[in-house]
This record gives structure tokens, C-alpha cells and sequence, in this order.
């Protein structure tokens, strides 16, 4: 599809930085409405649900706006939404320093699982008489094991400034990378936007 406009319904640089690393031409648009990111208690039983539910969230308030604007033409609009999990615990961006702190101990010395959902709307308007719409959505998990960390080790990454709009408080593609031990599965995934499986899924993405 030369003509597909693809759109990332996301401001995080590191699933920009995937995306272009990856050859794909796209657009970043955020959604003008606050998404609502909240779930109910139930969602938290199945994380991957949960994350997907997000993803979906926010990939759809971005369609609904392109089509409130009748915009014309062949959209691919991609919402991601990533989670820590360990045990039935799940980790979201902290709160403020004492929550990344929380989150580092508690992740410190064993396995967790970083689950990212991706949601993919096809939006097809040649004309404001014919609306086209179809979506799919898929999660991707891979697992972290960190090192045991001390307090010093704790406090000292935090000063680093990069855990405040993470899941989990910390970001393995930067200075965090130091307080892991090893990962199975997909970098990208943990990283916020597993585009190697997106690509395989979805090829009409990435121009020929």
C-alpha cells in the first residue's frame, strides 16, 4: 500500500526511535483528549488483556479524531501500551521518587515479565461517503532478571533522572541496562514496541 499513512499514537521517543530503526515512515499523533488509562481491578488478574485493552484505547481516540476531521485517504493507526509484572504484581510508571524506588526493590533479585500490546486500526476513507475499519490487536512478553541490587545501587540510578516514565522505573535501552542480569525474548519488547513481530504481522507497513 504506497498510499497507507502510518500513524504512531504514542509520544514516547523510544517507540519512535524502534519505528525509524526499523525503516518505517510514520507520523506521531497523540490522541488531543486524555486517554483514560484506568482499570478496573479485575483487568489487573490478566495483565496482557489489560495492556491490550490499553493499547487499543489509545489507538482508537486517535481514529475517532481522524474521523471526526473526515479526513481522506488509507491510515495504519498503532497505539502500544507496556506493563511490569512479577508474580500478580503489576508495575506502572511511578508516581513519584519513593514509588521507583518501591518498584526497584521489589523487582530487585529475580524475574519479572515487561508485556507490551500493540493495536493496529486500518482506516480506509477514499471518499466521505465509504468508511472502511478493521483492527488487530497482539502482546508480545519478554523476561527481565535483575541483578540483586543495594540501596546505594538503587539510589544512584534514580539520580539518573530516566525512571519517572517507565513501567517498572527503569529503562533497559539506557543507564539501566546496568541493573539487569540477562532477558529472554525480544529487546524490543522491553524496550516499549516489539516491531520486529509488528513487521511480520502487518508487512503493508514499512514501504518496499
Amino acid at each position: 500500500m504506497d498510499d497507507l499513512k502510518v500513524i504512531l499514537a504514542s509520544s514516547s521517543p523510544r517507540r519512535r526511535d524502534l519505528m525509524r530503526e526499523a525503516g518505517v515512515e510514520f507520523q506521531v499523533r497523540t490522541p488531543r483528549a486524555t486517554v483514560d488509562e484506568a482499570l478496573a481491578p479485575d483487568d489487573f488478574a490478566m495483565p496482557e488483556e489489560a495492556a491490550k485493552k490499553l493499547a487499543e484505547r489509545k489507538a482508537g481516540a486517535v481514529v475517532q479524531e481522524l474521523l471526526a476531521e473526515k479526513a481522506i485517504g488509507t491510515f495504519a493507526v498503532i497505539g502500544a501500551d507496556t506493563m511490569v509484572v512479577r508474580g500478580n504484581v503489576v508495575f506502572g510508571k511511578p508516581r513519584n521518587l519513593d514509588d521507583a524506588k518501591r518498584m526497584l526493590r521489589q523487582l530487585s533479585g529475580g524475574a519479572h515479565q515487561v508485556i507490551t500490546a500493540v493495536s493496529v486500526w486500518l482506516l480506509a476513507v477514499p471518499d466521505e461517503e465509504n468508511v472502511s475499519l478493521a483492527y488487530r490487536t497482539f502482546a508480545d512478553t519478554s523476561t527481565v532478571v535483575f541483578r540483586e541490587l543495594t540501596d546505594d545501587e538503587i539510589a544512584d540510578y534514580l539520580k539518573q533522572g530516566e525512571s519517572f516514565d517507565k513501567a517498572g522505573a527503569y529503562a533497559i535501552q539506557g543507564k539501566g541496562r546496568a541493573l539487569v542480569e540477562r532477558y529472554e525474548g525480544a529487546f524490543d519488547t522491553i524496550v516499549g514496541l516489539p516491531v520486529e513481530r509488528l513487521l511480520k504481522e502487518f508487512p503493508d507497513l514499512k514501504p518496499r
